[in-house]
This record gives structure tokens, sequence and C-alpha cells, in this order.
């Protein structure tokens, strides 16, 4: 995982922002956040995220509108990595293992078989040499 991939809490928040409402101003992303930081210390997270390559921005009237432009699944992706390599010894047996024990009363019998479902095909793909 690149420096790039890795976002702070804020910028997650931010990034989350701008999934919800797909485009934002500095001021509509303050008025989004809980406990919005200043003015200036968003217009610089947004800046950073800019650098990151994850938003990118168009001038609308005086101001600038932020859109992403990191998919949302593959910065949910690259940030569930991250946890599993953190808090998993990069193992995706632990994650899926700890996920399962906190939610199982929480799947329905379908969620279950869907589960299941994509296990097999995860082993399918493998199996006949696919890249997982």
């Amino acid at each position: 995982m690149t420096k790039s991939d890795k976002l702070s809490r804020r910028e997650r928040q931010i990034m989350d922002i701008l999934y919800r409402l797909e485009q934002a101003s500095v001021k509509d992303v303050m008025e989004a956040m809980e406990d919005a930081p200043s003015y200036s210390s968003v217009r610089t997270l947004l800046g950073k995220l800019v650098e990151k390559g994850h938003v990118d921005h168009r001038e609308s009237g005086p101001k600038y509108v932020y859109f992403p432009l990191v998919a949302r699944e593959k910065a949910s992706r690259s940030a569930l990595g991250n946890v599993v390599k953190t808090f998993f010894d990069d193992s995706p047996y632990l994650a899926v293992n700890s996920l399962l024990d906190m939610s199982l009363d929480d799947l329905s019998d379908e969620e279950l078989e869907e589960l299941k479902s994509m296990i097999q095909a995860h082993r399918l793909r493998k199996s006949s040499g696919e890249e997982v």
C-alpha cells in the first residue's frame, strides 16, 4: 500500500461525504461534517486528497467544487487491506473469522448461503488459475 493510498481519519471522512454528495465545495463538506475543523483545515485536507489522486476539482464561480476520482469500491478495498494488514497480521482468514464472530447473529440464512456461494466461486476461480 503506497502512502497515497493511506488516508487519515479526516480524509476518509471527507471522502465519505464526497461519495455521498458526488461533488461538494469546502463549505458543503464542512456542513456535512460532524465536529468540522476550520474552513482552511478542510481546504487543506481537500488539497491533500487532490495531491494523493483521490479527488479533483473544478472552478464553479468563485469557488472550487471537489469530486472523487477513486471509485468507492477501490478505496474501500484499499482501506480494508490496511485493516487486515494492521490488525490481522495480513491474514484474510483471521479477518473474516473475526467478522463472522462479530456478526453471526446479524446474518440471515440467505446471507450465510450467499457467503457460502461466494467462497465456492472463489475456489473455482482459484483452481482454474484465474487471478482473484
